[in-house]
């Protein structure tokens, strides 16, 4: 029985739910990691005097707040965006084996990137529902992947 080779045009099937979301788990650790680093060196770079113990709790400085939360949004944005424009893959789409390009098949640009990322929080923080919206889509996109033209591969496994 003679084998037959998969035509190299057809793309591989849509991620699922389930890998993206673990995919996504293994990325907020590395992110993570990241914003304590950002905190700690912002925190030394601007003193103590930024924070105040008042009434037995922690107070922090509201300026030095928005400043730490614009460098925890701009990291994050960028560790996204590095990772898709360069490759496709964060490190937690590789350990999955999933892969974001265009829907041409390309590498994103640096905009669809950041209208992903964008898209991504709403559709992750409203019950999820953006995420949902691949078991209705007829390609199995999700929201943000439709918003930013974009899609999500599950890679087919290395042989060993």
């Amino acid at each position: 029985m003679m084998r037959t080779r998969p035509e190299k045009n057809i793309a591989p099937p849509r991620a699922g739910l389930a890998r993206r979301l673990a995919a996504l788990l293994y990325d907020a650790f590395l992110v993570l990691a990241i914003w304590m680093g950002l905190g700690f060196v912002a925190q030394l770079l601007a003193g103590a005097e930024t924070n105040r113990i008042i009434d037995g709790r922690l107070q922090t400085d509201p300026a030095f707040g928005l400043l730490l939360f614009a460098l925890m949004c701009a990291s994050a944005a960028g560790f996204y965006v590095w990772f898709w424009t360069r490759g496709g893959q964060t490190l937690g789409m590789l350990a999955w084996g999933i892969r974001a390009e265009s829907r041409s098949g390309g590498l994103m640009s640096v905009t669809q990137a950041l209208l992903r990322f964008l898209c991504a929080w709403p559709a992750f923080f409203l019950f999820g529902l953006g995420y949902f919206w691949l078991f209705f889509d007829s390609r199995g996109d999700t929201a943000h992947d439709r918003l930013s033209g974009t899609r999500v591969l599950r890679l087919p496994r290395r042989k060993a």
